[in-house]
């Protein structure tokens, strides 16, 4: 399978620099489905990445819901 569209992938650290928020958090937030969900790295292990697109656009939602709320 091939694809035009260029993925990164995020670590825990990254996400928690991009979006200043904490470990636990993120994580809790992503579990109750309000932060994108991360992708597992190794089946069977336990690094988790998250798609930096997904977190870009989980971050210009709450610009948009702050502009609404405004508007």
């Amino acid at each position: 399978m091939t694809t035009s569209k260029s993925h990164r992938f995020l670590r825990i650290e990254d996400v928690m620099k991009k979006t200043r928020l904490s470990k636990s958090y993120i994580y809790a937030l992503a579990k109750t489905g309000g932060f994108p969900r991360s992708i597992k790295l190794v089946e069977g292990g336990t690094a988790v990445c998250w798609l930096e697109s997904e977190v870009d656009e989980w971050m210009e939602s709450k610009i948009q819901q702050r502009d609404e709320v405004v508007a």
